[in-house]
Order: structure tokens, then C-alpha cells, then sequence
């Protein structure tokens, strides 16, 4: 593969006077947007309970649309907001959706009834769809031999947040049900004023791509991915790592429950503990493990990480022994950063908008399927009558889904024999 025209060697020139205060509020976007997005997420179900009169059976209906309604946004608007980045510059599309966050998130604090909360979870799916800009922003900002270790910074603050929002969105509930929305909508409009005045535009003019319909919808950005092959085969790893992971999330806690008898007490400790680990592996073992084996094994290695620490969390006998899955499946994260950092040298900077938008519109067809598929299978295993080990069977699926992701990977990055040295090559990779 030649190297794409308008791929710099360590981005583009403006783009390297971006500071650090410039990553540092792509990091604080992405943690504040997850963490918002955390703290709503244990109170959305109770307000939809109150609105509809303590209908459990109707809420949990309601509450299932409203996940849907947020994944269909992230999957249409996804590819809209990388397009309109690479035409317009990343700058104005990330503070635009700090900017719209917090308005709709003030929104949903003032819901009086079902229909406007709708809206706005429908509005938080559009203006949420911008973890791709910030990922482009990366990849216009940093060498090609460092982005692994950004991306993995930019996983840990995606991990933090999840593990803060929803312990701070807890505590605030209890004192105003509406109270985390309100205070999601405060950080997120300063997060908006504070990069007014620190966020540089990443991507020059002479870079940028001209806006096109046919670029800007997720059947475009799928036929992008198509038309480079190595691109095609990385996104389609990562569906499988997607799919995958949504087995942690859509089941776990359901799991532990029934299999090991944990309250929220231990649950809670174990989401934390999940939480630290992961932003260990991304923060101080993803640009080591790449400098020192190269993106391919990074890849590789992070995938068959994951699949082992799943399949130990679907046997284990003990809640112990899941505990002993969570430091393995955190070195999954390796797999993560390491594809990022793989895809982004094959586009040119006028593309990095599109690819992580088509992207991110994958990740919205896994969270539209995953749930589909795992917390059924669990129903099935947890039956009455049914044996309890065989309630793990969601994770040895998941297991399954890795191990075959790994595979694929190997093969299709078998000719990338320069990912092995990254440090060595700076530029794209030739043929």
C-alpha cells in the first residue's frame, strides 16, 4: 500500500502546534461527555417509571426504546459529524456538541412528560456522536508511532467516566431525581466556554475534504471502509471486539446476581475495581506494550486477553474467581488503541473525520444488536431446571466471538510487518 496523499508523517503541520492544553480538553470532553452520560444513566429508568404511574412492565418497554433511540442516532449521525469535520475542521464540530450536550441536558432536567424526555435522549444520541471527531483530533495531532499510547488515553477517560458517572449521578439522585441532569448540563456548557478559548483546529484547510451527501450517511461510510480493503478487514475486527464487549454491560450484573448471590455493595466495588484496571492497562501499558512488540501483536495479544478473561468469567465457580478475569480482560484494551492506531495511517488527514465516523456507526449497529443477542442467551441458561454453571454461556460466546476477531486480525495484518517497530516508521506503510 503507498502511503495516502495528505498522510504527514506526525500530522498536520498546524496540528502539532496544538499543545497540551489542547489534548488535555480532548481527554476532559471525552470524560465528561462519558460521565455525564454515566451520571443519567441509573436515573433515566426511575423518571420514566414516574411518568408513567409506576408502570415497572412499561418502563423497562420505554427504557429499551430509549436506548435503541440513542443507538439509531449515534449510527446515522455518526458519519454526518466525521464528514462535516473533515470539510469544516474538527474545532467547530466538538464545541458545538459540548455546546448541544449540555443544552439537552438541561432539556431533560426540565422534561414535564414522557414525549419531550424522548426528544431529548434522541437529541443526546446526535450531539453524543462526537467521540470520532475527538478520536480524528488525535490522529491529526500525533505521530503515527504514538497514537496507540493517545488512543489509550483517550480509552481511559472513555473507562473513567463510565465509572464515575454513575456513582456521582447515584449520589446526586438521592438528594433530586433531576439533579444529574443539571449538573451534566453544567459541565458539559463549561466544557464547551473553556475549549472556546484552549482548543486549536486540528485539521489546516489545505487538508480538508470537500462535504458530500454520499460521505456523510453510514451506507457511504461502509462503502469508504470497503474501498481499502485493510480498512475493511480492521472495522470488521472491531464489530466483533464491539459485540463482544457488550456482553460485559448487558449482562454482568444480572450474572452476578444469580450466580454469585452479590448485592450492590459488592457490585459496585467490582465496577470500580473493573474501572481502575482498565485505565491502568490504557494509561501506563498500552504505549509501552506497542513501542516494545509493535501494533500487530498489540492487537492480536489484546484480542486473545480479552477472549481468556471472558471465558474465565464464564466459569468461574466463585466470585473470587470472576475477580481473577477482570486484570485479563482489561489488558483487552490493548486491542483497542492499537487498531486505531493501524487505521488512521492508512487514510489521508482529510479522511480521519470519515473513518472514525463510519467507525463509530458500526459501534451503533453493535449496540443495537448486542443486546439482542447476550441478555437472551443468559435468559435461556438461567432458566429453571437449568444447571447454574451454564449461566456464564453470554461470556464463552463472547470468548468465541474474540477468538475469531484475533484470527482475523492475524491475518489481515500479516503483511504490516513494519507495525512490529513502530518507532522505526513514521510514515504509512508502502508496498
Amino acid at each position: 500500500m503507498t502511503a495516502p496523499k495528505g498522510a504527514p508523517k506526525a500530522g498536520p503541520k498546524g496540528a502539532r502546534g496544538a499543545g497540551r492544553a489542547a489534548l488535555a480538553f480532548i481527554f476532559i470532553t471525552v470524560l465528561l461527555d462519558m460521565m455525564a452520560l454515566g451520571m443519567v444513566t441509573p436515573v433515566l429508568p426511575h423518571l420514566l417509571n414516574t411518568f408513567l404511574a409506576g408502570n415497572t412492565s412499561y418502563a423497562a418497554v420505554f427504557y429499551g426504546l430509549f436506548n435503541a433511540s440513542f443507538a439509531l442516532m449515534q449510527f446515522f449521525f455518526s458519519p454526518l459529524l466525521g464528514a462535516l469535520s473533515d470539510r469544516f475542521g474538527r474545532r467547530p464540530l466538538i464545541l458545538a456538541s459540548n455546546l448541544g450536550l449540555g443544552l439537552n441536558y438541561a432539556l431533560l432536567a426540565w422534561a414535564p412528560n414522557l414525549q419531550w424526555l424522548f426528544l431529548g435522549r434522541v437529541i443526546s444520541g446526535i450531539t453524543g456522536a462526537s467521540f470520532g471527531t475527538a478520536s480524528a483530533y488525535i490522529a491529526d495531532t500525533t505521530p503515527p508511532d504514538e497514537r496507540a499510547h493517545a488512543f489509550g488515553m483517550l480509552g481511559a477517560a472513555f473507562g473513567a467516566g463510565f465509572v464515575l458517572g454513575p456513582a456521582l449521578g447515584g449520589f446526586l439522585a438521592e438528594w433530586d431525581p433531576k439533579a444529574p441532569f443539571w449538573v451534566a448540563a453544567a459541565l458539559s456548557l463549561a466544557n464547551a466556554a473553556y475549549g472556546a478559548f484552549v482548543l486549536p483546529e486540528s485539521l489546516p484547510k489545505s487538508c480538508r475534504h470537500g462535504f458530500s451527501w454520499k460521505r456523510a450517511n453510514p451506507i457511504g461510510a461502509l462503502a469508504f471502509l470497503r474501498r481499502h480493503p485493510e480498512l475493511f478487514a480492521l472495522s470488521g475486527v472491531q464489530f466483533l471486539s464491539n459485540l463482544a464487549q457488550v456482553s460485559l454491560p448487558s449482562t454482568v450484573v444480572l450474572y452476578a446476581i444469580y450466580r454469585y448471590g452479590w448485592g450492590p455493595s459488592s457490585l459496585g466495588l467490582t465496577l470500580a475495581i473493573c474501572g481502575v484496571t482498565l485505565i491502568i492497562v490504557q494509561v501506563g501499558l498500552v504505549g509501552r506494550f506497542v513501542r516494545a512488540f509493535g501494533y500487530r501483536a498489540a492487537l492480536v495479544a489484546g484480542l486473545l486477553f480479552g477472549a481468556a478473561g471472558l471465558f474465565i468469567a464464564g466459569i468461574a465457580s466463585t466470585g473470587v474467581q470472576f475477580w481473577w478475569a477482570i486484570p485479563v480482560i482489561a489488558m483487552w484494551g490493548l486491542a483497542g488503541a492499537a487498531s486505531q492506531g493501524i487505521m488512521t495511517r492508512h487514510v489521508s488527514a482529510s479522511e480521519q473525520g470519515q473513518l472514525q465516523g463510519a467507525n463509530a456507526s458500526l459501534v451503533g449497529i453493535v449496540e443495537l444488536a448486542g443486546p439482542l443477542i447476550f441478555p437472551f442467551i443468559f435468559a435461556y441458561f438461567a432458566r429453571p431446571g437449568q444447571p447454574v454453571e451454564r449461566s456464564g454461556a453470554p461470556f464463552l460466546l463472547a470468548a468465541l466471538i474474540l477468538v475469531m476477531a484475533a484470527a482475523w486480525a492475524f491475518a489481515a495484518t500479516r503483511k504490516e510487518a513494519q507495525y512490529a517497530m513502530p518507532e522505526e516508521t513514521g510514515s504509512p506503510p508502502t508496498a
